[in-house]
């Protein structure tokens, strides 16, 4: 049978994308709105404020002033799903009453990560909440299951549940929990009532795609995504597996390092702007030795970021 997907205005392929920090520790918006051109530019949607991005090492307050400088900077918010995912109800509805505001395409949610073995009862309670006190008919909430971070896994039952409750609220995920078997489960189940599945990384584009999810959201979108959105729009095509291999050795090369402070290398080194290659804490940069090593890696397979 033809699956009909929710109808949405974001593209196949989004990034977390990197977040350039000043030297007192917080965003700076106007090196991050010309990442977030480039990255538009290639064909690839922001998810702002997700893992990568360092969202948890930001304040409501900052991630809000951010999101507002970027959309009034230019970018399309029709191609945006911020992260508004907070361990509280009341910053979670803060943050995504904003993007709403802002007219943002959708919302990437974390669940609430802080503590542990928690009921899927209290998870449903939680997303159940937001969605009441944020109360708007436009509100697209992209569940983020990220069990490797979060510790916490969503059940399938979980996710059903959400989607027969809310059918018109809760129409997609991200699922970054590397498990394969449980992002194509999730497609099966759901993908008949128009839920939208990214896998969380492009090393599973070909098979999400050709599962009936719809992309990918992912950490090397932000270092090679024109690549990852040619693959997304031209998956059918002959020479699909061979593009299919190709992200999968440069994801592998920068899989070696702590990721974060790895894309943040190259980003420094192809833009010529050292101040990329902030982190915040408890995130550490590349030390001089693993920075020449993985530039090295990427240089021997040709890797470049033309026009950054």
């Amino acid at each position: 049978m033809t699956m009909t997907l929710h109808p949405s205005t974001l593209p196949a392929v989004l990034s977390p994308v990197l977040t350039p920090f000043k030297e007192d520790g917080s965003p700076d918006a106007e090196a991050l709105l010309k990442q977030c051109q480039w990255l538009s530019a290639n064909g690839v949607g922001q998810a702002v404020f997700g893992t990568n991005s360092e969202a948890n090492s930001m304040s409501a307050r900052q991630k809000m002033s951010v999101l507002t400088a970027l959309i009034e900077g230019g970018l399309n918010p029709a191609h945006m799903m911020p992260g508004t995912g907070a361990t509280s109800v009341d910053e979670t509805v803060n943050m995504t009453n904003h993007a709403i505001k802002l007219k943002c395409a959708g919302v990437l949610m974390l669940p609430p990560f802080y503590y542990k073995d928690v009921s899927d009862d209290g998870l449903f309670a939680y997303y159940s909440e937001v969605i009441q006190k944020v109360g708007d008919a436009g509100l697209q909430i992209y569940i983020y299951n990220i069990p490797p971070v979060t510790k916490i896994h969503l059940s399938l039952s979980l996710l059903e549940r959400l989607v027969k409750e809310y059918p018109k609220t809760m129409v997609g995920m991200k699922d970054s929990s590397g498990d394969w078997a449980y992002t194509e489960s999730t497609i099966k189940l759901l993908a008949h009532t128009g839920f939208r599945v990214y896998a969380g990384s492009e090393v599973f584009l070909m098979r999400t795609l050709r599962a009936g999810g719809v992309g990918c959201i992912s950490a090397t979108a932000n270092v090679n995504p024109k690549a990852i959105a040619d693959l997304a729009k031209n998956w059918q095509l002959a020479d699909a597996d061979q593009k299919q291999s190709d992200l999968d050795e440069v994801r592998s090369i920068f899989a070696q390092y702590p990721m974060i402070p790895a894309m943040k290398t190259a980003v420094a080194h192809f833009s010529k702007n050292s101040e990329w290659l902030r982190v915040r804490p408890p995130l550490m940069p590349l030390d001089a030795e693993q920075q020449t090593q993985l530039l090295n890696e990427l240089q021997k397979i040709h890797f470049t970021m033309s026009g950054l």
